[in-house]
């Protein structure tokens, strides 16, 4: 997948990240919530199948709600009702949407480094913030992480597949030879990338939710165990 070098030394032109959990941490958060989710119905429901039948309702409500808190909230008070025959309290379900608030509010924490290398990059590259998931919430997260104005252009996309990558490229005049995708997710920031003919490099985040496992390709794209390594790589590119 290597590319010749302009003169001026650069492979890409541009370059793309994803956001939850490749600048800032984000599954950890569901994580956590998804332990408090299992501690109240533990009276009704074995943990293993509690996660199973949660993970069933997210999958079976992504055309409806789409990725984000809101539509796990509403996945998880599904799930309670599901669980208890209809018997599920009015305050556990009060409890379930104070967890989605409070999930709303954290705070945004960048990952380590991520600061250092996106203000670096984007001396050199037209940059380009590529994220899924709820508008409002992703847009909330943007502005909370300080990055936004690094990048030359911010895409909120419902879904991550190759049409949505040409079209964000054809939007914005990128040559997909000339693009690189930076992301955690082999699923949703590599395979599609690869599938339009850019390249992509894979930064795995401690958590992976299982929706978006996938099976890693063993060629054409790059792995790095962090971003702080990414400046070095496009420099040996």
């Amino acid at each position: 997948m290597n590319s010749p070098l302009t003169p001026a030394g650069q492979t890409f032109d541009s370059i793309g990240f994803d956001g939850d959990d490749t600048l800032w941490h984000n599954e950890s958060l569901f994580s956590m919530t998804q332990d408090r989710f299992r501690a109240l119905l533990a009276h009704a429901a074995d943990p293993t199948d509690l996660d199973r039948r949660l993970l069933e309702a997210e999958r079976a409500n992504l055309r409806v709600y789409g990725y984000g808190i809101k539509g796990f909230v509403l996945s998880m008070i599904e799930t309670a009702i599901a669980v208890t025959d209809g018997h599920v309290p009015a305050r556990d379900l009060q409890s379930l949407i104070d967890f989605g608030k409070a999930m709303l509010e954290h705070p945004v924490e960048l990952l380590p480094g991520v600061a250092k290398v996106v203000e670096t990059l984007a001396d050199h590259h037209r940059l380009v913030l590529i994220t899924k998931g709820d508008l409002f919430d992703q847009e909330s997260k943007i502005a909370r992480s300080g990055l936004s104005e690094l990048f030359h252009a911010v895409e909120i996309v419902s879904e991550k597949d190759p049409a949505t990558y040409r079209r964000v490229m054809d939007r914005h005049g990128i040559d997909p030879a000339r693009f690189l995708m930076v992301g955690n997710s082999v699923r949703s920031d590599i395979l599609p990338v690869l599938a339009t003919g850019a390249h992509a490099v894979h930064i795995p985040y401690a958590i992976t939710w299982a929706h978006e496992e996938a099976e890693v390709p063993d060629h054409h794209y790059r792995r790095l165990d962090s971003i702080h390594d990414l400046p070095a790589l496009l420099a040996d590119w």
